[in-house]
């Protein structure tokens, strides 16, 4: 099994006029790398919590088809396509969408066969069938304050300590911090 985002997310869930003002910055001269501070902290959120902040594509192969297909990286927006190879020259082909259900609303979502259908039977190798869908939630508004509220915490420290250690410098981080994203983590079993 193989998870690969295609297009990362377009937009963040904490603009950088809302990170300078978190940093008490006025002009515009890092605005290049607080913006770049708070892409790479979403993607740290992102990494910590196992879940897509802001809608994103991804896509997953696998070797066959498993009794259900989990979709990480949730919320799940849609399925785009389901493909997988036909048995007889290994050929790609789409698989209706009629014939499938998407769970949107469980963490990590997933995808089983409709009612009354089953799963095709595929070309054997590898990666023969790819799930391709979106994930994440569709506006920076949508994304919990406590998850932004977290990022903003990153981004000023990466923003006043720019280097990976300080000879002689202790840092501890409060406690409260990883708390902020504990309700927002997926849990699989």
């Amino acid at each position: 099994m193989a998870l690969l985002r295609t297009i990362d997310a377009t937009t963040e869930p904490v603009t950088t006029a809302e990170a300078k003002t978190h940093l008490r910055v006025t002009s515009a001269t890092d605005d290049v790398y607080i913006a770049a501070l708070v892409k790479a902290c979403r993607q740290m959120a992102e990494n910590e919590l196992q879940r897509s902040l802001i809608t994103q594509t991804w896509e997953k192969t696998l070797d066959e088809f498993p009794d259900a297909i989990t979709l990480p990286y949730p919320p799940i927006a849609s399925v785009l396509t389901l493909k997988y190879l036909e048995p007889v020259a290994g050929v790609s082909t789409t698989l209706n969408a009629a014939s499938y259900t998407v769970d949107v609303k469980s963490e990590p979502g997933w995808i089983v066969p409709a009612y009354g259908y089953d799963w095709p039977t595929i070309w054997d190798s590898i990666n023969a069938v790819t799930v391709t869908y979106t994930a994440g939630w569709s506006t920076a508004a949508d994304v919990p304050a406590a998850i932004k509220a977290w990022i903003l915490l990153q981004v000023g420290h990466l923003y006043e300590n720019r280097e990976a250690t300080m000879p002689g410098v202790s840092i501890t981080p409060l406690p409260f911090i990883s708390a902020l994203l504990d309700p927002y983590r997926v849990v699989t079993f």
